[in-house]
């Protein structure tokens, strides 16, 4: 057994364990091999979004790895150092295009010259960050920090169909630390419906439920029908611009799912966090655990402590000089600090 590679319990939470792994063996230099992949989960092991991650990371920092295979529960990644160029990667399903981006980008601004990637899969579906989301709430952040960084999106992909696209490019960059107390004042509010080759009435009465719980204005609400879609879908997003951030919560739509029920899914959500003094919601806190570390320091609050931000907690940590802290300031109001350890570099 190799005495310097880092041993991981991917049980401990699902893909983003995985994910987070991944992008700090990148940028490292760190190997890592990680069993039980997510066992808990209802199809254990790397799916093709996983699996498509690891294929992109190998082949960004030339790294070996035993495991890159559909279905495995163990992967050993030894990375080597980070490369740059364009590269296009494609899940060759509906899995998620913006968590394989979300895996690479922060490696990336580690390269030595601009890199542009195109990542083909589905932009919006269950279970992951739709590319709004990206684009508006987290990418904004992390150039607050000093990312240079854009992305696009070329092609719409819903589930099951996918075939969507996006295109991220990267230079050079040095992350800051972030700090993340309140949110501040609401500024603005809109709720939108993307619809792909599907009746109107679907927005309609997800915009409908939206207005009505969050008491929304018709100015706040828009429906794009989308002419370039692979195939049928449909996601509600509910944004909120904020004098220190925007957030994104959405909500995508299921055949045998009323449209009042997927909109109450994101209007819950949303009801939750703008009910607290929270400057982030959980799924926007899950994403800063890489970038504050890797600057080296940071903090923000958010409602509560999620499954996922513990497991983080616990990869990052074997990987970064850094220690997480959490402090619980109220009802629905934790605060998350990450700190260098003393004496120790990142």
């Amino acid at each position: 057994m190799d005495s310097n590679m880092i041993e991981l319990d991917g049980s401990l939470g699902g893909g983003q364990v995985l994910r987070t792994a991944l992008t700090l063996s990148m940028i490292t230099e760190r190997a890592f091999r990680m069993r039980r992949v997510r066992a808990t989960r209802r199809l254990p092991g790397l799916q093709r979004q996983h699996l498509t991650a690891v294929l992109a990371a190998m082949e960004i920092c030339g790294a070996t790895a035993e495991g890159a295979e559909l279905g495995s529960e163990t992967l050993a990644f030894r990375p080597g150092s980070i490369g740059a160029g364009e590269y296009r990667f494609d899940i060759g399903s509906a899995g998620s295009a913006t968590l394989v981006l979300q895996t690479l980008l922060p490696a990336l601004l580690q390269a030595s010259v601009p890199c542009r990637i195109r990542v083909c899969g589905g932009t919006h579906n269950p279970l992951a960050p739709p590319f709004e989301f990206i684009e508006r709430s987290w990418l904004p952040l992390l150039r607050r920090m000093g990312a240079q960084a854009d992305v696009q999106l070329l092609h719409h992909g819903f589930m099951p169909a996918g075939g969507g696209e996006l295109e991220f490019t990267t230079q050079p960059s040095r992350l800051s630390p972030l700090k993340l107390p309140t949110r501040g004042e609401l500024i603005g509010r809109r709720a939108t419906v993307l619809l792909g080759q599907l009746p109107r009435r679907i927005a309609n009465r997800e915009l409908e439920q939206a207005r009505k719980r969050l008491k929304l204005v018709e100015e706040d609400l828009l429906c794009l029908e989308l002419s370039n879609t692979s195939g049928p879908g449909n996601v509600l997003l509910l944004e909120f611009a904020c004098e220190q951030l925007t957030e994104i919560i959405s909500a995508v739509g299921h055949p045998r799912v009323r449209a009042e029920a997927v909109a109450d899914i994101a209007i819950e959500q949303a009801r939750i966090w703008l009910g607290s003094s929270a400057a982030v919601t959980k799924y926007l806190a899950d994403q800063l655990l890489v970038p504050i570390a890797l600057a080296g320091r940071g903090s923000f609050t958010t409602t509560h402590l999620s499954t996922h931000m513990e497991s983080s907690f616990s990869i990052i940590e074997s990987f970064l000089p850094v220690r997480f802290t959490v402090h619980v300031l109220g009802d629905a109001l934790v605060q998350v600090d990450c700190a260098q350890i003393p004496g120790e570099l990142t």
